[in-house]
């Protein structure tokens, strides 16, 4: 399971390390795409695979599908990290992201999400705000 919150810095070349803790749970190929609220989310084959199935579950004549599949999929890039788990993060993901210098590697559980730490302190914030209207609603479900 990836878990955990590791702030980090982009190098030179758009090249940053992938946190050991993350790596260890990762297993063969690691792919990045967009992700919601503007953060990338990194997950490694097997979950790649789920992802791609679950996509693609839902009929390709939904304007919805397609939206996902052009975002989730169109957006995608394999990563090729090193041993020490540094990888190049592709200009168009880091713009998407709006990744300057520091990041912020979040693990969610089925992925990880990479934020720029700008992003994520605004996002932390919300949430901070709203944790218990957040609980409210999930437990009323």
């Amino acid at each position: 399971m990836l878990i955990g919150e590791y702030l980090t810095t982009l190098g030179d070349k758009n090249r940053v390390g992938i946190p050991k803790r993350l790596r260890d749970n990762l297993n063969g190929k690691v792919y990045i795409t967009r992700g919601y609220e503007q953060c990338l989310i990194m997950v490694d084959s097997e979950r790649w695979d789920y992802l791609v199935d679950e996509i693609n579950k839902s009929p390709l004549l939904s304007l919805n599908v397609r939206d996902t599949k052009r975002f989730i999929i169109g957006g995608a890039t394999e990563v090729e990290y090193d041993s020490l788990g540094r990888f190049v993060i592709p200009e168009s993901l880091k713009a998407f992201a709006k990744i300057d210098q520091k990041i912020v590697f979040l693990g969610v559980g089925e992925w990880a999400e990479i934020w720029s730490e700008e992003r994520w302190q605004e996002k932390l914030n919300d949430l901070n705000k709203n944790v218990a209207d957040l609980a409210e609603r999930l437990s009323s479900k």
